[in-house]
């Protein structure tokens, strides 16, 4: 591992196109966002592996030759890294884990699946690589937690990344003098599949989307399991707002499927359009150069109103979102929700000769509904 302490960071993700009928097997497009989480890791030879998320309040410190036990007391539950691994095995880990660190059954406060996740991919990763790591670590994050841009996701990229660095898994990219470096395609690759790990512990069942965005950047499709990176994607300016407005994603897929049972010949040709939409797209995007002129964006723009009245339809927009695309349009802008819908994110396309002045105008209306926004760009890099 490196000797010397080292920072690494991974980006948030929003879905462009394909929300909700992903889950009944369309195709969806999730691009990296460019707000990132990053993790600082520092060796040390105290014996302790310390972790500070001063964003969630957690500072915690082990010894390592007691996480090397508990690691071997539970040895027999197969540690495993694999996509297939039971997730029976994974339950067992977890509850001995759960009990080691004070953390009580059931428990879903972001600190406490952030803490469980850090403990399991640890012991994972130094039961398949060596000794349990002697290093500081602290993250940090330019990414709200909850509001579906793949917080979880960006802060398992980093994890993985750093644990299998530090337990020798993968090597250290950064050459002397240099300010950034990026592993190979083959380290990405486990990189990725740790995070997913790390994903398990804290969503359950995740679809994997949220750390190959973080993990490799730019642009995926996702169609039934299977992940596909866009071949070249370009950078476009966006204004990310969150109205801040909790929704839960359970409910809102439910509502969803109901409106599907009860409605199918009305529905059917919606879900059929919102596929058409992101294919359509991923070709558009696929065609651009990498730095578009404005004639490339109303084709994108005309998606993204035509794609918020069919989310509309599907039942999981709300009078927030309703206001943030109205908000918007009154200077000349694009918007549609981005993730589960019912309040949340939602993303608004700002073209290349969008005016300072207009953008500026845009954010005081919307921050005045109480709503949070920020400038960034999609298509960002892992």
């Amino acid at each position: 591992m490196c000797a010397r302490g080292m920072v690494v960071s991974a980006p948030g993700k929003v879905i462009l196109h394909g929300e909700h009928a992903v889950v009944l097997g369309k195709v969806a497009l999730a691009v990296a966002l460019d707000l990132r989480t990053f993790l600082r890791l520092q060796p040390h030879a105290e014996g302790l592996l310390r972790l500070c998320l001063p964003g969630v309040g957690v500072q915690r410190s082990w010894d390592t030759a007691c996480l090397g036990e508990l690691r071997g007391r539970i040895a027999g539950k197969a540690w495993e890294e694999e996509e297939h691994a039971a997730a029976r095995v994974i339950t067992e880990q977890l509850d001995a884990l759960r009990e080691f660190a004070g953390i009580a059954a059931g428990a879903s406060a972001p600190e406490s699946l952030a803490t469980l996740a850090f403990l399991y991919m640890c012991l994972a990763i130094s039961a398949k690589y060596g000794d349990v790591p002697s290093v500081d670590i602290l993250v940090w994050s330019q990414l709200p937690t909850g509001a579906g841009l793949g917080s979880s996701a960006a802060y398992a990229v980093c994890l993985a990344a750093a644990l299998l660095m530090a337990c020798g898994a993968i090597s250290c990219p950064l050459e002397e003098g240099e300010s950034t470096a990026r592993w190979t395609e083959e380290e990405l690759r486990l990189i990725n599949s740790w995070a997913f790990q790390g994903e398990r512990v804290i969503h359950g069942n995740p679809s994997g989307v949220d750390n190959a965005v973080g993990t490799w950047g730019g642009a995926l499709r996702y169609q039934s399991g299977k992940i596909t990176p866009l071949k070249r994607v370009p950078t476009l300016r966006i204004l990310l707002t969150n109205t801040k407005v909790p929704r839960s994603t359970k409910v809102l897929v439910a509502g969803v499927k109901e409106k599907m049972l009860k409605f199918p010949a009305v529905m059917n040709p919606v879900l059929d359009s919102i596929d058409a939409i992101s294919q359509e797209c991923q070709s558009v995007l696929e065609a651009m150069p990498a730095n578009p002129s404005p004639e490339h964006y109303p084709v994108l723009e005309e998606f993204f109103d035509i794609n918020q009245h069919h989310l509309n339809v599907l039942g999981v927009g709300h009078p927030s979102l309703d206001r943030l695309c109205q908000v918007t349009a009154s200077h000349g802008l694009h918007s549609k929700l981005t993730g589960a819908g019912g309040g949340g994110c939602g993303i608004t396309l700002l073209r290349p000769d969008t005016s300072p002045q207009a953008v500026e105008a845009a954010k005081q209306d919307l921050c005045a509904y109480g709503f949070e926004c920020w400038e960034t760009k999609i298509g960002a890099p892992g």
